[in-house]
Order: structure tokens, then C-alpha cells, then sequence
């Protein structure tokens, strides 16, 4: 007989038994809701692992009796939708097909567009699921359709009654007597960082291992070392992407692949691939152009590659960020632009910058250099500044060019 996880055979059932997840299935929760009324949307969950995207999927599946389908997006291609698709028109499903699709930030843009078909004509209900971002991941025609909901880290507190009914339930098939303290349990659910399908698997391996009571011994003796040191999900990551940023900005290449290292060391990759992708325009930017260039195609073979090979294109990257010039000269115009947008500035634009017709306009490429003297700034912004030149030698030198063709006009 083949093994089955405790975490898998303890699933939730219903929306009362899922830790965390109020804001989604608590009392008032919207998927719930939702669902009570027996309305599905085509949806999308995101959140970090172990958080209970695939069981409340599950569970809507159930309470609305719709046909479920899984796919995952690591493995599946167009041809598996196509058969979920086609067993759907030869089988009566009263109640319509639910596909839950996970991991969909592993489909490329085809995949993806390939289920807007069959989501527009009702065939099939979508809940894809995501460990990411799905506004960086997610085609946006998909995304349009969908109602997006996001899953948050299982805090302690949150993971300890699952916990205890993991322990109830590991004494009643050993017909033992085993227990943990509430702090135990803190400790467990502190270190898997939120994900509930982590904490109750260390549980059950440090209840194979203890003798009456599970020890705080037991429980270290199964936790890697990085564990309770690196929270993919809380402070501690973003606190480490920090470092890496001030690191690189500060122009320290020991302690940019310092921080890379201790990044990758938890599992990371994805985050320390788009923060790389960011510093490179926001902290090195107009003053050395190709490093954005540089950067993305060390990322982008970092993905390709995957860990732990991955951490060669990556370190490359980030010492090469490191010892790069630095300028916030295009971060600092975006944002003095953004700040007078906000205010409610520059609503109207030109008359000639608009279609049809243009009227007015005039084309610098028909003029000396071509540059030619007009308005494009809207009436109330006119002389406004938003970028000023950094005081680096690619900056510098494209001043000189800038203010040659418009005569020392601006300085």
C-alpha cells in the first residue's frame, strides 16, 4: 500500500476546517460567500505555497457539484486542456466543469490564450493558482476575465489548531498518547513560514521520532538549517532583497553576492531574478544602459538553468550591478512626473500631439539634427523639469549633445 502524507490525508473538507483564509472563507470570507450563492467565477488565487489554494478549490468544486479537473501547469500543455475539454462534451455535467489549473505562471502566452476560448463560452469554469505575482505572470486578456484573490501566510497562531488535530489524528491510527505544547506548535508553524502542508509534515516526522512529548529537540532535528532564519513569506525576505539592493547601490560586490548567496539558499529565485531586473533601471540606470540589457539576460538564463547553476548567471549580474556607475536620474524624473499627475496636472495635451490629424505638428526629423523647438508638455507643465542629468560620464556626455541641438537652452 502506498504511503499518503498526513498533510493530504488531513485536507480540509469544508471552508471551518482551513487555517487562516478569513478574509476568503471566514464567516463573512468572499469566496464563501460566493459560493453559498452558487456563483463561480472564472478566478485566480495567488499566495505562498501550503496556503490552501488547492483545497478551497476543491471544496467550491464540492459545495457547487461541478466536475473538477486538475492540471498542473509545470507538466500540462494545450493538448490536456483539449482532452478536459472533450470529455466534458461527451459526459452530462449539470452543474458545469471546474479546471483547476496550478502553477499557470508556467504557461507561456499561447497556453494561456488557448483558455479564453473555452472560459467565453462556458465550457469550463477556470481557478488557476499562483505562487506569484499574477499581474507579471498572468496574460492580461485572462486577467480581465477572472476575479483575482489573494492567499496570505498562515500565521502561527492560525496553523496550531490543525496541528493539534494532526496529533489527534496520528494518536488515534497508532492508538498512542503523544503530545505538544502550544509552543511547539508556534515553533513548527514559525518555521515552515506560514505554509500549513510544511508544518503538519515536520509534525508528523517529529511525532515518528519523539517518545510521549514532541521536543523542541525533535522538531530541530528535522528542520534545515536555513529554516527559522530565511521566512519566504514575512520580513525576513524582504529584508534580505534589501540588502541586496543597498549592497548593489552601496557599490559593495562582496556583500551583493553575499546576500544573492543567502537568498538562493532558501529556495529563492524568481524575487532575486525581477529585484536584479529593478536595480539595474532604478540604481545604475542612464549611467551605465547596457547593465539593464546585461542584467535580463543573465536572469533570464538563471530561469533557464534553474538552481542551484542558476546562482552563476545571477552572481554575474549582481557584480557587475555592483561595480556598475550609479544614477536615479530616470527613477527620479518618473516619480516628479507621477507627483503632478496625481495632483490632477496635465490633463489636457497639445492640440498637435493628438489624432486624428496631428494638425500642427512638426516632425524633427525634417529639421537640422533633427530636432525642431515645440510644445509637448500640456499647458499648466510647460518648463516644468522632471530629469536632471546624473554626474556620470554617459549622462554627461549626453548632455553635451542635448543642450548642442537646442542651442545651451537648458541647462
Amino acid at each position: 500500500m502506498s504511503y499518503q502524507p498526513l498533510a493530504d490525508r488531513m485536507r480540509p473538507t469544508c471552508f471551518d476546517e482551513i487555517a487562516g483564509q478569513s478574509h476568503l472563507v471566514g464567516k463573512n470570507g468572499i469566496l464563501r460567500k460566493l459560493s453559498e450563492h452558487g456563483r463561480i467565477p472564472n478566478m485566480i488565487f495567488f499566495g505562498p505555497p501550503g496556503t490552501g489554494k488547492t483545497t478551497v478549490a476543491n471544496i467550491i468544486a464540492k459545495e457547487s457539484d461541478m466536475q473538477l479537473y486538475k492540471l498542473n501547469a509545470t507538466t500540462a500543455s494545450i493538448s490536456d486542456i483539449k482532452e478536459v475539454i472533450q470529455s466534458t462534451e461527451n459526459m452530462f455535467a449539470q452543474n458545469g466543469t471546474l479546471l483547476y489549473l496550478d502553477e499557470i505562471q508556467y504557461f507561456n502566452k499561447k497556453q494561456q490564450q488557448s483558455l479564453l476560448e473555452f472560459m467565453e463560452n462556458g465550457k469550463i469554469t477556470l481557478i488557476a493558482s499562483t505562487t506569484e505575482n499574477p499581474y507579471y505572470y498572468v496574460y492580461n486578456a485572462l486577467l480581465s476575465r477572472s476575479s483575482v484573490f489573494e492567499f496570505h501566510s498562515v500565521k502561527p497562531e492560525e496553523c496550531i489548531p490543525s496541528l493539534q488535530r494532526a496529533i489527534d489524528s496520528l494518536n488515534e491510527e497508532f492508538s498512542t498518547k503523544k503530545f505538544a505544547s502550544n509552543q511547539i506548535l508556534h515553533t513548527i508553524a514559525s518555521c515552515c513560514g506560514g505554509d500549513v502542508r510544511m508544518s503538519i509534515s515536520v509534525l508528523e516526522n517529529a511525532f515518528y521520532i519523539s517518545n510521549d512529548e514532541i521536543t523542541e529537540e525533535n522538531v530541530q532535528a528535522l528542520l534545515p538549517s536555513v529554516c527559522g532564519h530565511f521566512d519566504r513569506s514575512g520580513d525576513v525576505h524582504y529584508d534580505l532583497l534589501s540588502c541586496l539592493q543597498k549592497s548593489i547601490r552601496g557599490s559593495d560586490p562582496d556583500a551583493a553576492v553575499f546576500y544573492l548567496a543567502k537568498l538562493l539558499a532558501g529556495g529563492e529565485l524568481l524575487s532575486v531574478c525581477r529585484r536584479l531586473q529593478v536595480i539595474a533601471s532604478e540604481d545604475i540606470g542612464c549611467a551605465y544602459p547596457m547593465a539593464a540589457a546585461i542584467t535580463r539576460a543573465c536572469t533570464e538564463s538563471a530561469k533557464e538553468i534553474g538552481l542551484p547553476e542558476a546562482a552563476i548567471p545571477l552572481a554575474n549580474a549582481a557584480v557587475i550591478l555592483a561595480t556598475s556607475p550609479k544614477s536615479n536620474s530616470a527613477h527620479n524624473a518618473y516619480f516628479a512626473a507621477k507627483a503632478d499627475l496625481d495632483a490632477g496636472l496635465g490633463i489636457e495635451v497639445p492640440f498637435h500631439l493628438q489624432s486624428p490629424g496631428f494638425v500642427g505638428y512638426k516632425y524633427p526629423h525634417d529639421y537640422e539634427n533633427s530636432y525642431v523647438e515645440q510644445q509637448y508638455l500640456p499647458n499648466d507643465l510647460i518648463g516644468k523639469r522632471y530629469y536632471v542629468f546624473g554626474n556620470n560620464k554617459t549622462e554627461q556626455a549626453a548632455k553635451v549633445y542635448y543642450d548642442l541641438i537646442r542651442k545651451n537652452k537648458r541647462t
